[in-house]
């Protein structure tokens, strides 16, 4: 609640129009239920992605997009990135759980 419900929801529902970037280039921040992406992406990556900050992960990736994500590696000890998506990832249904833990190698 207190580091992400601000952008990301208070139900994870992330915000308004979250798959259009505004004036700025920088898209809305997206919902980590099961209507967004989050459950596309490995255990490893969102971990960086909340550590480090959102544009960091995207430059190393290669991928050009604006991320407004910043990095809580500073606020956040691993072991509060981690129950935050073991929190996350409890809100999906089985078939997502099931999809993400796939990319996490079973």
């Amino acid at each position: 609640m207190q580091h992400c419900a601000a952008c990301h929801g208070t139900r994870l529902e992330g915000q308004p129009e979250w798959q259009k970037a505004g004036e700025d280039g920088i898209l809305p921040a997206p919902p980590h239920d099961e209507t967004g992406h989050t459950w596309h992406h490995d255990d490893a990556m969102l971990t960086d992605y909340i550590h480090r900050g959102g544009q960091a992960v995207l430059d190393d990736m290669g991928v050009a997009m604006t991320s407004g994500m910043p990095a809580f590696g500073e606020v956040l000890s691993a072991g509060e990135i981690a129950a935050i998506l073991a929190f996350i990832k409890s809100r999906w249904p089985a078939r997502l759980q099931a999809i993400q833990a796939r990319r996490n190698n079973g």
